[in-house]
């Protein structure tokens, strides 16, 4: 359980090192908590926050032991009941006297470090008098941390939310009782507007009556005193004229306050379409406002303080509203007595009536009564005119009305538009979470298929070097079969010139014949795999020239098995290298390894003349020649040509 001791704004001087000192408005909230251990019953929190930057947090925890501690480090004279009261009072001596250009109670915090936030800092009560600065109390905050910062957050976050419910509902009970109010205040006027009508109808009867009767007296005093009877005629027809003139003046007054008043009730009345219809316009302009979150949360802090003021202003206007209802009853009552007085004012002007009838023959006695009815006449003016103040005072009140109502009008409308920003950043920060997520699983998606298409490429790539590393086999065997098959034809030569020079169509046919056994007796090994045919629909694909047109004779004579064995062993190197180039994105062509010049083999130039001699082996053509039989079926020289 906490209980709010302190919470307010003060103006405090910030020190940093290697900084200049500078002044800030420091929120300083005083809570005590009450705890159920029996050790630590009591303690003591205080916490700074920054209403402009809500990441600025200090806390400071005091139970009763560290109060102790702290009483004999700064030598303090009160107990912990009183200290929390002690340190509210000289917070409100800084706030007296933080308006003043030098004041002598000064709040100052001090942070160790050149930026603050970032480490402890001391919060202290100075006081500067004519010999030096005193300091009455010195304490030790710490930095809150991110889980004390969210929970503040959410903290702040929830009592915004309640103040929002709480607004919200007496925003509703301020409309009911403006409601209830307008449809009370129009039911009073007509009943008014009715009764001005009742009471200028009875004044022209009165009037009528009275003046009838002034004209039967006036003609039966005629016949007794010609002389009196003229001149009381004379003074009662200039009574009468200005009876009618005033009584005219009053009714004109009437009926022309009448008309103000309908013309104001129909100002009234388009003015409260008026400002329904802006009500209306503004919340839908509402939904298209965007304003940041850091102002929504002053503006509460604003509304909180309003919210005060609003309440003493509601109590004002209940006071306001009580005093209008006496005072309608004392109308009352006065519209009661005005009837009593016109019945007395009846009773009177039968009473002269009688008299009159009693005392024909004195004169005096006419003028005594026609005093009474002046008399009469003036004290009904007079109270003619109280009941016109009065009404005039009913307007009034009325225009006091209607002013407060459209005063609270405007408080309503900016209370809803604050509520309704509040929500709009509440819902436009839900949809960026959500498209932040959404993002993220875009992303994720994404890095999926990449590694998905990593691991086919690695694949391809593998299977490539496979296949490159079994070329690389066959290439080698090839040249070692290449090397034994020269070295046999160099011992063949050295032979034939140990020989006769007598050539004879039958050595050609028998070297033929052995040259032709050399080649169709190499068998290849099993283990090179299976063959490797050159088509020309590969040639045109990998753009490999295993045949280039008609060559010159020369050219042709020299050719043969070792041509066609040089001609299969480039056409396979481009093909491997072409392959692999194709699997793994690298530029076409043959590695300069393979046009090295090797010490172990032995050059084609000193076998052109044994090829010469052998007519029987045939020329390489520019179509690719059938596969011999001899060899394995499953190694690459069944594609020898020739």
């Amino acid at each position: 359980m906490t209980e709010i001791l302190f919470n307010k704004a003060l103006h405090v001087l910030v020190k940093c090192k290697d900084c200049d000192d500078r002044r800030s408005t420091v929120r300083i909230c005083i809570e005590l908590q009450f705890n159920s251990n029996p050790v630590h019953r009591r303690d003591l929190i205080v916490r700074l926050t920054d209403d402009a930057d809500l990441y600025f947090l200090y806390n400071l925890i005091i139970s009763e032991e560290d109060f102790q501690s702290l009483k004999v480090q700064q030598g303090l004279l009160i107990d912990f009941a009183s200290f929390p009261q002690k340190f509210i009072d000289l917070l409100d001596q800084c706030i007296t006297e933080q308006g003043k250009d030098n004041p002598r109670f000064l709040l100052q915090l001090c942070c160790p470090s050149t930026t603050l936030g970032h480490g402890p800092a001391s919060l202290n009560i100075v006081e500067t008098n004519a010999f030096k600065h005193l300091t009455h109390l010195s304490l030790k905050l710490l930095h809150g941390t991110d889980v004390e910062i969210k929970k503040f957050l959410a903290s702040c976050l929830a009592s915004v939310k309640e103040e929002k419910l709480l607004l919200e509902q007496k925003l509703r009970q301020t409309e009911e009782d403006l409601s209830r109010q307008l449809s009370y205040t129009q039911q009073t006027l007509s009943e008014k507007s009715r009764e001005l009508d009742k009471l200028r109808s009875e004044w022209t009867a009165q009037t009528t009556s009275l003046s009838s009767r002034h004209s039967q007296d006036m003609t039966a005093e005629r016949e007794k005193a010609l002389e009196t009877q003229t001149r009381l005629q004379q003074q009662n027809e200039q009574l009468r004229r200005e009876l009618e003139s005033a009584h005219l003046r009053n009714t004109q007054q009437l009926q022309d306050r009448l008309a103000e008043l309908e013309s104001s009730n129909r100002d009234l009345t388009e003015k409260k379409y008026k400002s329904d219809s802006a009500i209306r316009d503004l919340k839908a302009k509402l939904v298209g406002l965007e304003e940041e979150s850091q102002r929504a949360k002053q503006q509460v802090l604003s509304l909180r303080r309003e919210n005060g003021t609003l309440d003493t202003e509601c109590h004002e206007k209940e006071r306001l509203v009580n005093q209008l209802h006496t005072r309608v009853a004392v109308l009352e009552q006065e519209i009661k007595d005005k009837d009593q007085l016109v019945l007395r004012t009846k009773e009177v002007l039968d009473a002269t009536q009688q008299q009159k009838n009693t005392v024909e023959g004195n004169v005096e006695g006419k003028q005594l009564q026609i005093s009474k009815l002046e008399a009469t006449v003036k004290s009904l003016s007079e109270e003619l005119i109280k009941a016109n103040g009065i009404i005039k005072k009913l307007q009034g009140d009325m225009k006091a009305l209607v002013g407060k109502i459209k005063v609270k009008n405007t408080v309503t409308v900016s209370q809803e538009k604050l509520l309704q920003e509040t929500a709009e950043t509440l819902h436009r920060e839900q949809k960026e979470l959500q498209e932040t997520q959404q993002l993220l699983r875009q992303r994720e998606e994404e890095v999926s298929k990449l590694k998905e298409q990593l691991e086919a490429t690695v694949q391809k790539l593998d299977e490539s070097r496979e296949v490159l590393k079994t070329n690389e086999n066959v290439i080698t065997w090839l040249n070692k079969q290449l090397n034994e098959n020269q070295l046999s034809r160099k011992q063949e030569n050295a032979g034939a010139f140990e020989t006769p020079p007598a050539p004879s169509s039958g050595a050609g046919l028998r070297m033929g014949s052995t040259s032709h056994n050399l080649l169709g007796s190499r068998s290849f090994p099993p283990s090179s795999g299976q063959g490797y045919p050159i088509t020309s629909t590969l040639n045109s694909k990998l753009s490999f020239p295993l045949s280039a047109g008609p060559r010159p004779v020369s050219h042709c004579q020299s050719s043969g098995p070792k041509a066609g064995l040089s001609l299969l062993l480039t056409s396979l190197l481009s093909f491997s290298r072409a392959l692999f180039c194709c699997l793994s994105g690298e530029p076409a062509g043959l590695e300069s390894k393979y046009f090295e010049r090797r010490d172990d083999s032995i050059p084609l130039r000193g076998l052109i003349p044994s090829m010469h001699l052998n007519r029987d082996i045939p020329m390489p053509s520019t179509k690719p020649a059938p596969p011999i039989k001899s060899g394995p079926p499953s190694a690459p020289s069944a594609y020898f040509p020739g």
